[in-house]
């Protein structure tokens, strides 16, 4: 197994010790959606729940729960195995929105502290991973981890670094997808956007890893004059 992979695999498997709850839980909420079967499913051990109940946890809205946070605290490391391994059923990122309402950073200084470690060594298991081989795109992991930490540049720094082939090819595939009908100049992160990306991407990809994208689109002078100007418009106190 590449390395990358391994220590993405050891980051899961502390994830399920770190959240290891031996407190008795009594899942409860909407009667109208979800039966006594589904609760009772709920308050049992978190690894017997049922991966179609662990990807409804991880997208339902959060007021339909009695507990929201400490349901999704619960299922938090199923959810991002199965993010991570591409076996969740809805996007991956509606994970963070519903992160930052169950207020993860104020969790359990073990169970935060296996988030934080976890990040980074997803994107870099992504970035060392060919897209074609990759269970989701880089773009959908960046979203997912910039929306949830509230930074983005931390990720582009990675990013990089990292001088692979891999890393080329998700670069590819990201300026590519970004470049479609100017999304850049107005493009948000999230599953509600939260995390408005443009003037960040921009800086990243016209002076840190210009060299590496071979982009006829930002060879064109006044394309490129247009984006940029697009970008400075959405960055903060331009004028």
């Amino acid at each position: 197994m590449d390395p990358a992979q391994q220590q993405l695999t050891a980051a899961l498997d502390s994830l399920d010790l770190a959240f290891t709850d031996e407190e008795p839980f009594t899942a409860g909420g909407c009667t109208y959606c979800y039966g006594e079967e589904n609760f009772a499913e709920l308050s049992g051990p978190p690894h017997l729940v049922s991966e179609d109940m662990v990807s409804t946890v991880a997208f339902e809205v959060p007021d339909h729960w009695d507990d929201f946070p400490r349901l999704y605290r619960r299922l938090t490391p199923r959810i991002l195995r199965a993010a991570a391994t591409d076996t969740l059923h809805v996007d991956v990122e509606v994970i963070p929105s519903r992160l930052l309402r169950a207020a993860w950073t104020t969790w359990p200084p073990a169970q935060a502290a296996a988030l934080r470690d976890f990040w980074p060594t997803w994107w870099r298991a992504t970035l060392h991973t060919h897209p074609d081989a990759a269970p989701i795109s880089a773009r959908e992991v960046l979203s997912v981890i910039t929306v949830a930490t509230g930074t983005l540049r931390p990720w582009l720094d990675i990013w990089t670094s990292i001088w692979t082939a891999s890393a080329d090819a998700h670069l590819a595939e990201f300026v590519d997808d970004v470049l479609v009908e100017s999304e850049i100049t107005d493009l948000e992160m999230g599953f509600y956007d939260e995390y408005h990306a443009t003037a960040e991407l921009m800086d990243w990809l016209l002076t840190d890893i210009r060299d590496r994208v071979h982009e006829p689109r930002l060879d064109d002078p006044d394309h490129l004059d247009f984006l940029l100007t697009e970008a400075r418009a959405a960055r903060p106190g331009t004028p």
